[in-house]
């Protein structure tokens, strides 16, 4: 399990984002680095956990819940091949491309040692938006992404900063007692609602957005529904 891709993003300015903005780093890069990570600050405040990349819609993105993102190569080869066309590494906008790591099976709070120093949990999964519609250029790509059995990727925080750089190993270093992975967490957001009550058992790791959706659902409809 290792990095295969650290990547990063300047804001640039592009009709397709729903940024209040108008600008968006998602169109992320390749850089050898070695890169600096470190929690951000809060969500709402906070941008990206990591050096040199932009964020530029503080509703969605950055701060300490969701200061990483993480795309599994082997996933970006499933998309290939369903889109018939090359995807680079970046190419989702996410920061860090993985090879070897089931990062969709992870469950919530687990963490991840990235290189000799960095330690990452992880918080939830990727919710599609139009922005990342508009930059795939796929017609329909937020219902497709968000049904695919592919997964969404995850998001994470950074609880022992440090630095890291591209073919550094990832080494799975603890794993919650409770079985919500993200692949699951991202299912109940979006398609199967009904899980959403299950999911409150990794409400203590679970990043904000999500967990305000999962207690809403809650106070709304019950936690039997």
């Amino acid at each position: 399990m290792k990095l295969l891709s650290v990547n990063v993003g300047e804001a640039k300015a592009f009709d397709y984002t729903d940024s209040p903005s108008g600008l968006t780093g998602i169109d992320k890069r390749p850089v050898e680095g070695p890169v600096r990570v470190a929690a951000p600050g809060p969500s709402g405040v906070g941008r990206s956990g990591l050096a040199g990349d932009t964020v530029c819609d503080l509703r969605f993105h950055g701060g300490d819940d969701r200061a990483v993102s993480a795309f599994a190569r082997e996933d970006m080869d499933l998309w290939e091949r369903e889109l018939g066309r090359p995807l680079a590494n970046g190419s989702f906008g996410e920061n860090l491309t993985t090879l070897g790591l089931d990062v969709n099976g992870a469950l919530i709070g687990e963490r991840w040692r990235v290189g000799p120093e960095v330690v990452l949990e992880v918080t939830g999964g990727r919710i599609p938006c139009r922005t990342f519609g508009g930059f795939v250029e796929e017609k329909g790509w937020v219902r497709r992404f968000t049904r695919s059995t592919a997964g969404p990727g995850a998001l994470l925080r950074v609880i022992e900063p440090g630095a890291f750089t591209v073919g550094d190993p990832v080494e799975v270093v603890h794993r919650p007692a409770h079985d919500i992975t993200v692949s699951l967490l991202h299912r109940a957001a979006t398609t199967e609602r009904a899980l959403l009550p299950s999911t409150l058992v990794a409400a203590e790791w679970m990043e904000s957005g999500l967990l305000d959706v999962a207690r809403s659902y809650v106070e709304k409809y019950g936690a039997s529904s």
